[in-house]
C-alpha cells in the first residue's frame, strides 16, 4: 500500500469514527439524514455495527435476536413462498434471522414434536428463491438490514440433493485432519451457494456414554481428538479468520458443554461434572477452536452443570468463553433451550423470566423461533431488562452479519448452485471419505474378497438395501446401499443374492415420534428365508446394525432415541447365528451410529468392518474395501464396551479406576484407536529430541513406521502421555498426537510430532493451569493399548 493510500485510508477512518461517535448523540431526525457509514463496505465492521445501531430503534434491535422456524408461515405465501406483503406486516421492524430456509414447515422442538413441521423439503431452486426474496424484502425495509439465514450441515447441507457425506463419528475415525477440512470446505460451498451463511456445526462434545443416542453426531471421546478434528471442520466450513470468502460460511460450535456424558445416558439429562473434570477434559475442544480459528458462533448445550443449565450459565459463557478465552462471536440458542429454562428446567416462571436469564447470560440469538426474546422489548421499556443487555446482543449479531457480507451479497443464481452441488468433485470426495472412515476390527483372513473368487454372494440384513445417512440427513441424490455397491463391483464377475434376514423396527420414517420394533415372529419367517438363500452362496455379507430410529436425538419425552443396551435390537443376533450355522464365511458389515457392542458377533464374524453411517456414496465405499480395492485405515474414535455394566468406559481412566469384576473382565472388547488392515506395519520405539526439557519447553517424538507386508496401506501413529506423579490426579494416558500415513510395501517413514507444554499441563489444587516438574511416560503405538514408551523428564 503506498503512503497516498494509507493516509487516505487513515483519514476515511478518522472520518467514520467521528462521524460514527457523534450520530449516537444526535436526535433521530438528523441521524436519518446522516451519511450511512454501515452502507460502505469500505468502513471497518465496528463502526459500520456503531453507526447501523444508532440509528435502529429499540424494536429493530430486538428484531435481530429473533429467529423464524415455524414461524416461517408467518411470512409464505398458499405456495409456501416468501410474500413481502405478510412480512411487511407481521415484521415491521426485520427479521433478524431464518432457520433452515429449505425446510418449508420449520423444525420440531421438544414443545412441538409434530411431524408436521419438518422435513418437508423445498426443491433447490426454491429454497433459492425464498432467500432471493426474502433478502430483497429485508434490504427494502427502513435500514435495509438482511437476513441472516442458517442451516443444519453436520455431515452435510442438510438439504435435498446435496452431498451426504459419512457421520461425524465415522469422520472421526479417519484420523485425516486435511481430508475433514476438505469435507467440510465443500459442505461450506453447498449451503453458500443456496444463500446460506451461517451453519450449525461443528459438534466438539467429547462422548462418553454410547447409550446417547446423539454419539454418532461426535468426534468421539477423546478431547484431543475432537478439538483436532472441530479445528480442521471450522477451517473447511469458514477460512481463516472471521471474515468470509465467497463460498464459505459461518461455523457455530456445539454444544457448551457436557452434553456428551449425561446423567443415564438420557440426552439433556444434568451432567454432574466438576470444574476440573470440565477444565481438562470437556473444555479443551471448544478453548481450541476458539483460540486457533476465528470460529463465527458458539451454542450452548442443553443440559445443566453443578445446577445451572448452560444456557443460563454466566461463568460458562461470560466468564470463561468471552473472558478468559477471548470468544468475540455470537451465541446462538439451541432450539427451544431458553424457553426450557422455564418448562423443563424450572429457573424461571415463565418465558419472560427465561429470556431474562438467557440474555443476562449473554445468549444472542433465540432459535428457532424466537419465542422467548419476542417480549424484549416491552420487558426494557417496564425496566426488567436492561437497554444495554439488548444492544449487547444486537451488536454481536450485526457483526455476524457484516462479517459474513451480507450487506453487499448479490441475489443467489441458482444454475451456479445446481453446478456446485453434489458434482463429481464432491461425490468423489463422498467416497474417499467413506474409504477413510471404514475400520476393520476383526478378521481371519477371509478379507479382501477377490472380485469373481466367490461365484455366489449373498447380500443380507436389515441395512443390505438401504442407504443409512444418521442423523441430521435429507435426501441425496442417488444415494447407494451395500447391495448395489456389490452388484456394481461384482457385475458380470458373480451372482449377487439378497434376503432381507430381518427388519429391525416396523417403521424407516425417522421423523416418527414412536419407535416400534419389528415383530419378532415374521424376523424369524424372514429368517428362515434368509438362511435358504445363503445356503446357496458361497460367501455372506451381513449388513446389520442400527436405523436412524433406533439411535438418535432424543429431543422431548415423546421423541426418544437413548437406550438402555448396546447390542443389537430385535432378532439381529439371531440372524447373524443362523448365518453362522450354514458353514459359510461371514462377513459382517456394520452400518450404525452407536459404537458396534456386539459380542457374540465380534467372537464369531470371520471379519468384521465399522462402517458406520457411511454417506451417500457408502454402499460403492464398503464395496471397494470388501474387495480389496481400497485397504481399510481408519481407528475407533471411541472405546466400545463389552455391554452397559462396564459403564462408563473410556481409554483415558483415572489410576484408581478399573479395578476390576467378579466374574467379568474391565476390558473393552475392542480400545479406543484400534483398526486392523490387509497389511502389517512395524512401528519403532519413540525417540525423544532430548531426554529432559524446562516447563516451558517443548520435545519432538520420532516414530519410525514400516509396511512389512504385500499391500500399500494407512496407519495412524498415536502418541500418548503420562503423568507419572501429579498433585492431582492424571488419566494413565491421553492422546497428544497424531498422524495418519499410507506408506507402499516395504517403505518406511519418521513421524515427527511436537509435544509443547499444553501437552503437559493440568489444573492444579488451586485450580490454575500450570506444567509440574516431574516425570512423564511418552507412548506410542498403532492404538491406545499396544504401545511402547520412553521416559521424559520435566524440570
Amino acid at each position: 500500500m503506498s503512503r497516498h493510500q494509507i493516509s487516505l485510508s487513515r483519514r476515511n477512518l478518522l472520518r467514520w469514527s467521528g462521524a460514527a461517535s457523534v450520530l449516537a448523540f444526535t436526535p433521530a431526525a438528523v441521524r436519518a439524514a446522516a451519511p450511512a457509514i454501515y452502507k460502505d463496505p469500505r468502513a471497518p465492521v465496528d463502526l459500520r455495527v456503531r453507526d447501523l445501531m444508532a440509528r435502529m430503534t429499540l424494536d429493530e434491535k430486538v428484531a435481530q435476536l429473533i429467529t423464524l422456524s415455524r414461524r416461517k408461515a408467518d411470512v409464505m405465501n398458499t405456495t409456501l413462498a416468501f410474500d413481502p406483503a405478510k412480512a411487511s406486516v407481521a415484521y415491521p421492524d426485520g427479521i433478524g434471522q431464518v432457520a433452515r430456509p429449505s425446510d418449508r414447515g420449520g423444525a420440531a422442538t421438544a414443545a412441538n414434536t409434530g411431524t408436521d413441521v419438518t422435513g418437508r423439503w423445498r426443491k433447490p431452486a426454491d429454497t433459492i428463491a425464498f432467500v432471493n426474496a426474502g433478502q430483497a424484502w429485508a434490504r427494502s425495509t427502513r435500514l435495509g438490514i438482511p437476513i441472516l439465514f442458517h442451516e443444519e450441515a453436520l455431515h452435510g447441507y442438510m438439504a435435498p440433493e446435496a452431498t451426504s457425506f459419512p457421520q461425524a463419528i465415522a469422520m472421526a475415525g479417519s484420523f485425516d485432519r486435511d481430508l475433514i477440512e476438505r469435507v467440510n470446505a465443500v459442505i461450506g460451498r453447498e449451503v453458500r451457494a443456496h444463500g446460506t451463511v451461517l451453519a450449525l456445526s461443528p459438534v466438539v462434545d467429547i462422548a462418553r456414554d454410547p447409550r446417547w443416542g446423539r454419539i454418532e453426531e461426535t468426534f468421539g471421546e477423546d478431547s484431543y481428538l475432537c478439538g483436532e478434528m472441530g479445528v480442521a471442520a471450522v477451517r473447511g466450513l469458514q477460512g481463516e479468520g472471521n471474515t468470509l470468502a465467497p463460498g464459505k460460511v459461518l461455523a457455530t460450535l456445539k454444544h457448551m458443554t457436557g452434553h456428551g456424558q449425561p446423567e443415564s445416558g438420557e440426552n439433556v439429562a444434568p451432567a454432574p461434572i466438576a470444574e476440573r473434570e470440565l477444565r481438562e477434559r470437556f473444555f479443551p475442544p471448544f478453548r481450541k477452536v476458539v483460540a486457533q480459528t476465528g470460529i463465527g458462533a458458539v451454542m450452548p448445550s442443553y443440559n445443566e452443570i453443578d445446577g445451572v443449565p448452560s444456557h443460563a450459565n454466566r461463568w460458562l459463557l461470560g466468564d470463561v468463553l468471552r473472558g478468559e478465552w477471548g470468544f468475540d462471536g455470537a451465541i446462538v440458542s439451541d432450539y427451544a433451550a431458553i424457553g426450557e429454562l422455564a418448562s423443563l428446567h424450572h429457573i424461571a416462571a415463565d418465558l419472560d423470566g427465561a429470556a431474562r436469564l438467557a440474555l443476562h447470560a449473554g445468549v444472542d440469538s433465540d432459535l428457532p423461533d424466537g419465542e422467548a426474546y419476542r417480549g424484549l422489548a416491552d420487558q426494557v421499556r417496564a425496566g426488567k431488562v436492561a437497554q444495554a443487555a439488548v444492544d449487547a446482543a444486537c451488536r454481536r449479531m450485526l457483526t455476524m452479519k457484516f462479517r459474513a457480507g451480507l450487506f453487499e451479497e448479490k441475489p443467489i443464481d441458482p444454475r451456479a448452485a445446481a453446478r456446485l452441488t453434489a458434482n463429481a468433485e464432491a461425490l468423489a470426495l463422498a467416497r474417499e471419505a467413506a474409504h477413510k472412515s471404514i475400520a476393520l476390527l476383526t478378521n481371519d483372513g477371509i478379507l479382501p474378497l477377490t472380485p469373481g473368487a466367490h461365484k455366489r454372494v449373498a447380500v443380507i440384513g436389515p441395512n443390505a438395501a438401504v442407504a443409512r445417512l444418521g442423523g441430521y440427513s435429507s435426501l441425496p441424490r442417488n444415494p447407494v446401499s451395500l447391495l448395489d455397491g456389490v452388484r456394481a463391483q461384482l457385475a458380470g464377475k458373480a451372482e449377487v443374492l439378497h434376503a432381507q434376514g430381518v427388519f429391525i423396527t416396523q417403521s424407516e420414517d425417522r421423523s416418527a415420534n414412536e419407535v416400534l420394533l419389528a415383530d419378532p415372529a415374521k424376523n424369524r419367517a424372514l429368517i428362515a428365508e434368509a438362511v435358504a438363500l445363503a445356503n446357496t452362496a458361497d460367501v455372506i455379507l451381513l449388513a446389520i446394525g442400527d436405523t436412524e430410529q433406533t439411535s438418535r436425538e432424543g429431543y422431548a419425552k415423546t421423541h426418544l432415541g437413548d437406550r438402555t443396551g448396546l447390542d443389537l435390537l430385535g432378532e439381529q443376533n439371531e440372524l447373524f447365528l443362523a448365518m453362522k450355522a450354514t458353514g459359510k464365511p461371514v462377513v459382517v458389515v456394520a452400518i450404525n451410529g452407536r459404537p458396534p457392542s456386539w459380542p457374540t458377533v465380534a467372537a464369531g464374524a470371520n471379519a468384521l468392518l465399522e462402517c458406520w453411517y457411511a454417506g451417500q456414496e457408502g454402499g460403492h465405499a464398503i464395496a471397494d474395501v470388501v474387495f480389496g480395492a481400497v485397504n481399510p485405515g481408519a481407528k475407533l474414535p471411541v472405546t466400545v464396551a463389552r455391554h452397559v455394566g462396564q459403564l462408563p468406559v473410556f481409554y483415558d481412566a483415572k489410576p484408581s479406576a478399573r479395578r476390576g469384576y467378579l466374574f467379568d473382565t474391565t476390558d473393552p472388547l475392542f480400545p479406543f484407536g484400534f483398526g486392523l488392515s490387509y497389511t502389517s506395519f512395524t512401528l519403532s520405539p519413540p525417540r525423544l529430541s532430548a531426554p529432559r526439557i524446562g516447563v516451558g519447553g517443548s520435545v519432538t517424538v520420532e516414530v519410525d513406521v514400516t509396511n512389512t507386508g504385500n499391500r500399500p496401506g494407512d496407519e495412524v501413529v498415536q502418541l500418548y502421555v503420562h503423568d507419572k506423579v501429579a498433585s492431582v490426579t492424571q488419566p494413565v494416558k491421553a492422546l497428544k498426537g497424531f498422524q495418519r500415513v499410507t506408506l507402499q510395501p516395504g517403505e518406511r517413514r519418521t513421524v515427527r510430532l511436537k509435544l509443547g507444554p499444553d501437552a503437559f499441563a493440568l489444573w492444579n489444587l488451586e485450580m490454575k493451569e500450570v506444567v509440574e516438574p516431574g516425570q512423564f511416560d511418552i507412548m506410542t503405538g498403532p492404538n491406545s493399548r499396544d504401545l511402547q514408551t520412553v521416559p521424559l523428564e520435566i524440570a
